[in-house]
């Protein structure tokens, strides 16, 4: 049972997530940063990182790949490797002895991937031969994007497999629970979307079709950790990487229907204000929601209050204010404003310059060295 608190902010109220008890319902929104290194492992910096942002209420973590074809970026953290795992426990252990919660999300670039960015050089995969016309972002700066090649259905059910690998992976490295990412144009994305699944075969055509990969890919993690530990993060309509969703209402509609019966531990909506897509999911789901409204504009102090307040949402996730601001949960608790984003240039690249070297609002600086147990 999840009541009020009586904090003037909501936002500050305990929340009940399955097992876990987070103390508060801020989740810090998973964020791409490339701090990893060119194996996919995670290092000190990444601890401290985490370690300093473990007062929200729930942790989810950048995007992490869940095997080689899954890896959109080199520096990009994986979960296929036992380094990758070694890594990632230093990690969860500075959030756990620093007092926090944290989910790793399980992230397949599908065809946003590249060559360039694969440690074995690989041809990006899809579910179908449709090409990025984007440049992509490699570390020898922007490229032509690859075209990938249409999964065979035995790779389709390699790659289902690969998730609840991973899955299991990241128990093994000590995180509390794993989100799917089956929103922003990645690959379970790709599988929804009229524009990259052209398939028409059992895995495209229709809605039911089009839904059945990230269903199976969320049964099998599930049946892999436990329904209560899985999250998934859906983002209807939107169109980054050149998504195109002319009537997504029903294909989201099935999708929830089928994984609802899992029990799952929350899902999370990009909000799409045209689509008021944070509406029609209250309304067809049962459990936990995490709303984010970040992707179409900026999210501030008001808007996350607003969300659990108005009862749009359970959770509220918070993006890019987590890059300035380590203590987003300190700040509102003192009612101090979050600070503005200060080095746009280093949020993809490495070293700890606009990444660990944000002060609190208190003036206490991030240390560089997480403490590990």
């Amino acid at each position: 049972m999840n009541t009020p608190n009586q904090h003037p902010n909501p936002l500050l109220d305990t929340y009940e997530l399955g097992s876990l008890r987070l103390p508060n319902r801020v989740v810090m929104a998973p964020m791409t940063r490339l701090r990893a290194d060119r194996s996919g492992v995670p290092g000190d910096l990444m601890a401290a990182y985490y370690a300093q942002r473990a007062e929200a209420g729930l942790i989810v973590s950048e995007g992490i790949a869940p095997d080689v074809p899954g890896q959109q970026y080199l520096t990009e953290p994986g979960l296929y490797t036992d380094a990758q795992v070694r890594g990632w426990r230093r990690v969860t252990d500075a959030v756990h002895a620093a007092g926090g919660r944290i989910f790793a999300q399980l992230m397949h670039a599908g065809r946003s991937g590249h060559p360039a960015n694969r440690p074995d050089g690989g041809t990006p995969v899809g579910p179908s031969a449709v090409p990025r016309t984007d440049p992509v972002h490699t570390l020898d700066g922007k490229v032509a994007p690859a075209a990938p090649r249409a999964m065979s259905v035995r790779e389709i059910s390699e790659t289902v497999a690969a998730y609840a690998d991973a899955a299991r992976a990241a128990l093994r490295a000590g995180f509390d629970g794993v989100e799917i990412h089956g929103a922003n144009g990645y690959l379970p994305h790709q599988f929804l979307a009229d524009n990259t699944n052209l398939r028409t075969d059992a895995y495209g055509g229709g809605t039911s079709g089009r839904v059945r990969f990230p269903v199976e890919v969320t049964e099998a993690v599930a049946d892999a950790v436990g329904a209560d530990r899985v999250g998934l993060r859906i983002s209807p309509g939107n169109s980054q990487f050149e998504m195109v969703e002319h009537d997504p209402a029903p294909v989201y509609r099935e999708l929830l229907r089928l994984v609802s019966p899992l029990g799952l531990a929350y899902l999370h909506v990009t909000e799409d204000p045209a689509r008021t897509v944070l509406a029609r999911a209250r309304r067809l789901w049962e459990g936990t929601l995490v709303g984010n409204t970040g992707e179409h504009e900026e999210t501030t102090a008001e808007s996350a209050t607003s969300l659990v307040a108005e009862g749009r949402a359970d959770l509220v996730s918070v993006g890019r204010p987590y890059i300035a601001n380590p203590d987003v949960v300190g700040r509102l608790a003192a009612r101090v404003p979050w600070a503005a984003i200060r080095e746009k240039d280093f949020h993809y690249t490495t070293g700890p310059r606009g990444y660990v070297d944000y002060p609190g609002h208190n003036g206490a600086k991030g240390n560089f060295v997480a403490p590990l147990t």
